[in-house]
């Protein structure tokens, strides 16, 4: 399930320097764009400030909140808190931080809902299958077997009251890859809001939360690659504002061993990864919502993945497969697409990579 690369790519095409507004202050609003690595990927944030002195104190002190929630919840670094919580694993109850708390309490609810599909306590089944993809070998069934003994989301108690997470089983591992950036694209919004600067798209990967639309404009237009991006299938275009859109799937990250394709997405109840070729876009209220159901509704396929995304309030999805017919479709509740006109600006590209929270390039 975790440590995933996101199968279709996301091409946000945002405006040219052109139109502009006025702010509450009366100060017109230009167009700023800024990028840098965190979390094993490259995040973009792109919003509409008075001038560049405002932008650039606005912009650092949303990377600030990124990379200080990269030591929270990275399963790469040893000293991360997410990773002194597993080593705390068959051991009694341990105080965590606010955003460690409201990361798991939101993860386990995904969980709950998909009855296991999404599961972030699956960290020492990744473990193996990323070793499986460098190696090309597939997992032995017993340290599959062994592995799979650690994992389950009610092996992980909150208590909300004490804001404190105890696993109950030795060698417990958590991976927060399915929901971590997700996370960081709202938090980084909430940090450019505090500045004044409400016109913004944070894009962590394949992760993309947005706020008000650029000025002039009604929408963040966002394009979804076909499933094969190697094909001459053109983009499909959504429109959004308030709200985020993320997909799974495993364009970037796969491996074929004899002969079959895996996916680096992890079914965490069979402790398999799965086959075949798939890409499943969510969109939602909050990118920590729409990463997480993406994933979870990867692994349950499109009927049940489907229904996921029916009982979720706001939320729609867009899931494509191949088939041996060719690929099929399926929605509910997503954004109608558009048309754009070739001439259309030129934007900046994110690929979808979901990898684990906290690997630097």
């Amino acid at each position: 399930m975790t440590n995933r690369a996101r199968g279709l790519l996301l091409t946000l095409l945002t405006v040219a320097a052109g139109p502009r507004d006025l702010s509450a202050r009366g100060a017109a609003l230009t167009r700023y764009e800024y990028a840098e690595p965190h979390m094993g990927t490259r995040f973009r944030i792109v919003f509409y400030a008075p001038d560049k002195t405002a932008a650039d104190q606005a912009a650092r002190a949303a990377f600030e909140r990124i990379e200080a929630l990269n030591h929270i919840m990275s399963d790469y670094l040893s000293t991360s808190e997410l990773e002194r919580l597993s080593r705390a694993s068959g051991g009694g109850p341990v105080k965590v931080s606010e955003d460690l708390f409201r990361v798991l309490a939101a993860a386990q609810e995904i969980a709950r809902r998909s009855s296991g599909a999404f599961d972030i306590t699956v960290g020492p089944v990744v473990l193996l299958w990323r070793r499986a993809r460098r190696q090309h070998e597939l997992p032995d069934h017993e340290s599959l077997a062994k592995a799979l003994e650690k994992v389950g989301y009610l092996n992980l108690v909150l208590d909300p009251n004490a804001r404190t997470a105890r696993l109950l089983k030795p060698g417990m591992q958590l991976d927060l890859g399915a929901v971590g950036k997700g996370y960081a694209d709202d938090e980084a919004l909430k940090v450019l809001a505090r500045f004044g600067i409400r016109r913004a798209l944070v894009a962590g990967g394949g992760d993309i939360a947005v706020a008000d639309p650029p000025p002039g404009r009604k929408w963040w237009r966002i394009a979804i690659e076909p499933l094969d991006s190697s094909t001459n299938a053109a983009a499909r275009f959504v429109l959004l504002r308030r709200a985020a859109i993320s997909t799974s799937g495993d364009s970037e990250q796969h491996a074929e061993i004899a002969g079959v394709r895996y996916s680096h997405v992890v079914d965490p109840r069979t402790g398999l990864a799965l086959t075949g070729r798939r890409s499943v876009t969510v969109v939602a209220r909050r990118g920590t919502l729409s990463d997480g159901l993406a994933t979870a509704a990867s692994v349950l396929g499109p009927e049940k993945g489907l229904k996921l995304i029916k009982n979720t309030p706001g939320a729609g999805v867009f899931y494509a497969e191949e088939r041996s017919s060719g690929v099929s479709t399926y929605e509910y509740r997503f954004p109608p697409f558009v048309l754009v006109q070739p001439s259309g600006p030129i934007g900046l590209r994110t690929t979808s990579r979901k990898r684990s929270a906290a690997r630097t390039p």
